[in-house]
């Protein structure tokens, strides 16, 4: 750090604030927000780190500047702000779900009300985001099955409704609108139904109904019973539309729940906005990771943009996990059982379900990316030195001892690598010992590797347990390999992985890609193994059995395994194919002997 950052830095002040750091461009690089302005940009200079990414961006700091709130939440807010408008090159980058569709209440007389895309500010009433547009449309057929409103573009204004500048239209006569161009239905009593429409968008179904009974009761006690029944189907409707719409008792309400997962490269978060406990608004959020950020910081990101976006005012959040910030009257709970701990798995699943659609479209758009994120992946999860481009897996093969063999294959950039896939067969091992012919092969393999100069994989993986992996591990020490390659080995009973000198093992989940690329791995090894095994006692049994047959010499027999490869396929085929193998004279011995062992 030079002398001019230097005292810059030793007179910031010590208050919650933004900092911004400038290139030498006079570019912004990164913007961030702190409780104490002085000790958090004096830690970028002062704590030795393992991150190359952000030692990368330290270097680059030519100039600092700082903006004093009275707040960490505004310091938040308005590093959020901030981050948005100028994008700089090394801060999380948000990618929100702008395509979602809502439903709007136009700001106009006689409001309109339908599906739009992309809202925008010019004062009209927006619900929403939904999941789906199935949603919206299931929510619009509600309102338009319970209220009577106008789907026509008119201009609706006092002075032409009274000139009776518009005809009544067709949606009149079939019964889904009151005609207000025509002055048959007030402004009053549209505008009252406009806003039972809100109400009902906001969540609060109970306060409509009631108040609906209100309006039914009325009608009944002056004997008004047609008008009394068209509000009971009112209620009707909309008694089993809360039914439907209610996820958890209806006592929580006006909660704000938040889920967060992530890979190396990007956090996913959902958002959920809850009133009478019916989910009213649903929103996901990508942001992409530039500094290996933690996660209660990128949760705390997320909240205040929703927050701020959505202009949420509730006073309970449910979390996952601490933010790294708190916000004033607002109380973060972590539920562990019943209606709130439903509602973090329900929004959990949302942002499972959201990444996995990500990773889908990513690998379709930028396969490159796809592998990179895996392998990146794999690395984290297996606390590996460097990303595993290459990686070789090794499985034995025998039964009862007999035809003993092994397979290694090879995997690059998280696929399969075909052509370099190799069998062994063993040699220097006597019986059915997988440790012995575990240590062998890889002996060989890298023996040979080593002897002809050729790269040596990043990972190798070991199909089986403690002790298939502590063969591998004293070939490679041999070799003087065993500081140079990581080694994990497999067990399949649990999955669990085992590292050298580790004799408790890890547990990766389930659902992850590290996982999935391990089995990949250790299933290819199998497969090809049992393949190469199953061929070879064939070629046996073939052998065995012909060298029986006088007439029949060694490189007849060769041919016929060549060309039938099993002796079950020789034995199904008929004679004249045989001729056309090894001739007439030599295909009549052969069928001779095959019938007469039919006949024993």
């Amino acid at each position: 750090m030079d002398n001019a950052l230097q005292t810059l830095i030793s007179h910031l002040p010590e208050q919650p604030g933004v900092y911004q750091f400038f290139n030498s461009e006079k570019v912004i690089i990164y913007i961030g927000k702190a409780k104490n302005l002085k000790k958090r940009v004096s830690s970028y200079f002062n704590q030795p780190r393992n991150d190359y990414k952000k030692n990368l961006m330290v270097s680059k700091i030519a100039d600092i500047r700082t903006v004093v709130v009275d707040t960490e939440v505004d310091a938040l807010l308005l590093e959020n702000n901030l981050i948005k408008k100028y994008l700089p090159r090394y801060n999380v980058m948000l990618k929100d779900d702008k395509s979602y569709p809502w439903i709007v209440i136009r700001n106009e007389p006689f409001p309109r009300i339908y599906l739009m895309r992309n809202p925008v500010r010019d004062g009209s009433s927006y619900f929403g985001p939904y999941t789906s547009v199935g949603a919206v449309r299931t929510s619009l057929d509600l309102i338009r099955q319970i209220y009577q409103l106008r789907t026509c573009s008119l201009h609706l204004i006092g002075e032409q409704i009274q000139k009776k500048k518009f005809r009544i239209c067709l949606e009149y006569h079939l019964g889904n609108c009151k005609a207000p161009c025509t002055g048959l239905q007030t402004e009053e009593e549209y505008n009252d139904a406009v806003e039972q429409i809100k109400t009902i968008l906001k969540g609060k179904i109970a306060s409509v109904i009631q108040k609906l009974r209100e309006t039914m009761n009325e009608h009944a006690k002056n004997y008004r019973f047609e008008q009394a029944e068209a509000v009971k189907n009112k209620i009707v409707a909309l008694e089993k539309y809360r039914s439907k719409s209610v996820v958890v008792n209806p006592s929580i309400s006006n909660v704000d729940v938040y889920s967060y997962v992530d890979d190396v490269q990007c956090a996913y978060i959902n958002y959920l906005h809850v009133v009478a406990g019916s989910v009213v608004q649903a929103c996901n959020i990508e942001m992409v990771k530039r500094l290996e950020e933690d996660p209660a910081e990128l949760l705390s990101l997320a909240i205040i943009d929703f927050r701020e976006r959505f202009q949420s005012q509730s006073t309970e959040i449910i979390v996952p996990f601490e933010p790294d910030m708190q916000l004033s009257g607002v109380v973060y709970t972590i539920p562990k059982s019943k209606g709130k701990k439903h509602l973090l798995d329900l929004s959990l699943r949302n942002a499972r379900t959201y990444r996995e659609e990500k990773m889908k479209l990513t690998e379709q758009i930028d396969p490159d990316r796809h592998e990179n994120r895996i392998m990146e992946t794999l690395k984290r999860d297996l606390h590996l030195s460097e990303i595993p481009v290459h990686i070789e897996c090794f499985d034995n093969s025998n039964i009862q001892g007999t035809s003993a063999v092994a397979s290694c294959v090879v995997f690059r950039n998280a696929h399969p690598s075909k052509k370099e896939y190799r069998h062994f067969n063993i040699k220097t091992v006597e019986g059915p010992d997988d440790f012995a012919s575990m240590e062998e092969i890889v002996f060989r393999r890298y023996n040979r590797m080593k002897i002809e100069n050729k790269k040596m994989p990043q990972l190798i993986v070991v199909d089986g347990g403690k002790g298939q992996l502590n063969a591998a591990v004293n070939s490679l020490r041999k070799l003087g390999l065993n500081r140079r390659i990581a080694v994990i080995g497999i067990a399949k009973r649990l999955e669990e992985i085992y590292f050298p000198g580790d004799t408790t093992p890890i547990y990766l989940d389930k659902r992850s890609e590290s996982l999935r690329l391990i089995q990949h791995l250790r299933d290819e090894a199998h497969r090809f193994g049992i393949t190469f095994h199953r061929n070879k006692r064939s070629r046996s049994m073939i052998n065995t059995e012909l060298q029986n047959i006088k007439g029949i010499g060694t490189k007849t027999i060769e041919q016929l395994l060549q060309h039938f490869k099993s002796f079950a396929r020789l034995k199904d085929t008929p004679e004249k194919d045989i001729v056309a193998v090894i001739g007439k004279h030599k295909a009549e011995l052969l069928t001779k002997y095959l019938k007469s062992g039919e006949e024993r």
